[in-house]
């Protein structure tokens, strides 16, 4: 399946209980439609085939007779679907009755995993009837044919290396070593539950984080299917609460009480890159574990699970705004550290009018405000030059006004005059040099300023800008602290407004609003009828489309075929594929041309899973070829 996607079911049928041919019926037909819908998995509720709650009617050899039969009715009907179904029912071996999952694949019996945990408290009296599952593989004869019987059992996918499925049954996952623990450390990617988990107060939510934090803890994808409002009687109602998480993710959820089949694509190469690269997950091999293969149609899943445009702001304002206050604080804490540590009586900051100076600045606000230093020892610097623009200026005085540091104004245009002068520079060529050399004249600044005055120059560039390398080296690529570094652009828009919104200063407020509408520029260039002549996103493409492919090249290693797909997905109506192609390629030569100013970066704290310092996370040869990735685009 291209690209590592499958799509998935989750499914709780209408049932009867003790109705085993009505149950049958209703689950053949959700296979059925499930198989045209093109899920290659499909999971149905803990005892499906009887109802959950049979009580001592379990006892009854009608009943489990029945279900036997009408389990093997279910692998005929279906044998022509591509699809693998798992399917649960009461299983008598060896003169014992068991709680079982079935998996059924093709027309046969794949294997049946018995369930492992048997509760017997509350309103639950398993014990009564059913034997608690072993571990170990054994072979027993059901229609005639020989199958693996035990929990330890995998299924993988002749035809999809990563799609290996393993089942436990409700309770198991409520214990305190789950099976899918040695599941997944055996190779399971996939973890099928069927469960028949009744409703409570508040119930619902420990469900929603017991999936979630097992799906996160095994680098999984977990597929919770729970028994229907059909299972309600006598003193208990059950809702159908059927859910699809990966990696911590909840995927798909159905609407309790709806009795609701769910369907999204799991992405498994993004589970083996994050198993792959987290070395503390070791994959166990075992000969303890029974391999059945299964099978199902190579083709193209089609894609309709929702892709962040923004992977890396949360689109849940409430989520935002407590993500905004948790960076903010990490990053205001780092620099408090380098503060105290270096002795440093002043932190020096270039201030541009622009977003990364402002973000810089309000940092270096929150680090002075919990040391209980003065503010005006932060010294803001505005060096206006060739480019600067009144709105950009008069934005960064304002803003360095209203917070009562500092404010130092020093025009650099006569230095860098002298400068061209010296090293014949014509002025008039508004090339690479004449741009670089504002950038490096500025750094010198803030450098002698800071040594001046007995303190530290703190960074303003970005991690999106550090990704194209679009900084000067050793201009403002460089600084004694980078607060910035971990922040990529799409996030500092955020966070900058999450200020503007705090505030009751109306002069800081409307200053950070202006500061948020200004376009991003470098302002290297003169500004044109007295605007901002130098539009960065113009020039390297938008920061949503650089910033959304940094999060999948970095954050799970993604080919570049498979980021063009799924930015077209995110992006759908805003970029077509030729413009997102055009972009992705330009990401990529200057992420690989640029690596080597990564390869030197100043400190800077790390505020999310994905960040580009060469002594963390991102350690990249700054000679490396793009030959390979820039070969696919080509081809694409």
């Amino acid at each position: 399946m291209k690209d590592g996607f499958v799509k998935v079911a989750c499914a709780a049928v209408d049932i009867k209980v003790g109705d085993t041919k009505f149950n049958s019926d209703n689950i053949i037909e959700q296979i059925k439609i499930a198989a045209v819908n093109k899920a290659k998995l499909i999971v149905f509720p803990e005892l499906s085939i009887t109802a959950y709650t049979c009580g001592d009617l379990f006892s009854q050899k009608i009943l489990t007779d029945s279900a036997r039969e009408e389990f093997l009715r279910i692998a005929r009907e279906t044998a022509a679907c591509d699809i693998i179904s798992v399917v649960g029912l009461p299983l008598e071996v060896n003169q014992t009755l068991y709680n079982c999952a079935a998996v059924l694949n093709g027309g046969e019996v794949k294997g049946i995993i018995p369930k492992m945990a048997i509760p017997n408290y509350s309103e639950f009296y398993e014990a009564r009837h059913f034997a608690r599952g072993r571990a170990e593989v054994e072979y027993i004869k059901i229609g005639g044919k020989t199958v693996p019987f035990g929990s330890n059992i995998l299924f993988k996918a002749n035809n999809m290396e990563n799609f290996v499925l393993a089942v436990e049954v409700c309770e198991d996952l409520w214990t305190v070593n789950p099976p899918s623990n040695s599941h997944a450390l055996a190779g399971a990617t996939v973890i099928a539950n069927l469960s028949a988990s009744n409703e409570l107060i508040a119930k619902d939510e420990y469900r929603q984080m017991l999936v979630k934090s097992q799906s996160a803890r095994l680098f999984a994808a977990y597929i919770y299917a729970d028994a229907g409002y059909g299972e309600s009687t006598t003193d208990l109602v059950f809702s159908g609460d059927n859910i699809i998480a990966e990696n911590g993710t909840i995927l798909k959820r159905s609407r309790r009480f709806t009795n609701e089949c769910v369907y999204t694509e799991l992405d498994l190469e993004r589970l083996v890159s994050e198993r792959r690269k987290t070395t503390t997950y070791e994959n166990i091999p075992t000969d303890d574990y029974e391999i059945v293969e299964v099978e199902f149609a190579s083709e193209e899943t089609e894609l309709t699970r929702h892709i962040e445009k923004l992977p890396f702001v949360p689109s849940d304002e409430a989520k935002r705004v407590k993500r905004s206050e948790e960076i903010l604080t990490i990053q205001s804490v780092g620099l408090r550290k380098r503060l105290q540590h270096t002795n440093a009586k002043t932190a020096v900051i270039g201030i541009s009018g622009g977003l990364d100076s402002t973000l810089a600045l309000l940092v270096t606000l929150r680090a002075f405000d919990s040391l209980g230093l003065d503010r005006k020892n932060i010294i803001a610097v505005t060096m206006p030059c060739f480019g600067t623009t009144d709105r950009t200026y008069n934005n960064a005085v304002n803003f360095a006004n209203s917070v009562n540091v500092t404010l130092k104004e020093i025009n650099i245009a006569d230095a860098i005059n002298q400068h061209f002068k010296d090293i014949e520079q014509n002025p008039d060529s508004y090339d690479v040099t004449y741009e670089n050399s504002q950038a490096r004249e500025r750094t010198q600044v803030l450098m002698d300023v800071a040594n001046k005055t007995g303190g530290m120059v703190i960074g303003t560039g970005d991690m999106s800008e550090l990704a194209l390398g679009w900084a000067t080296y050793n201009g403002d690529h460089m600084s004694m602290y980078a607060v910035n570094a971990g922040v990529p652009k799409t996030l500092i828009r955020y966070l900058v407004d999450y200020e503007a919104r705090r505030t009751d200063n109306p002069i800081l407020q409307k200053t950070l609003e202006d500061i948020l509408a200004t376009p991003v520029s470098p302002e290297l260039l003169p500004p044109k009828d007295g605007e901002i002549s130098q539009k960065t996103e113009h020039i390297v493409g938008p920061y949503e489309l650089h910033d959304f492919f940094l999060y999948h090249l970095t954050r799970f290693g993604s080919r570049p075929s498979k980021i063009l797909r799924i930015a077209e997905i995110a992006f759908k109506g805003e970029y077509d594929r030729d413009v997102i192609l055009n972009w992705l390629k330009v990401f990529f030569r200057r992420f690989f041309s640029q690596q080597f100013k990564r390869s030197c970066l100043p400190d800077g704290p790390k505020v999310g899973s994905v960040a580009l310092s060469p002594r963390g996370d991102w350690r990249m040869p700054s000679d490396a070829s793009v030959n390979l990735w820039m070969s696919e685009l080509e081809r694409l």
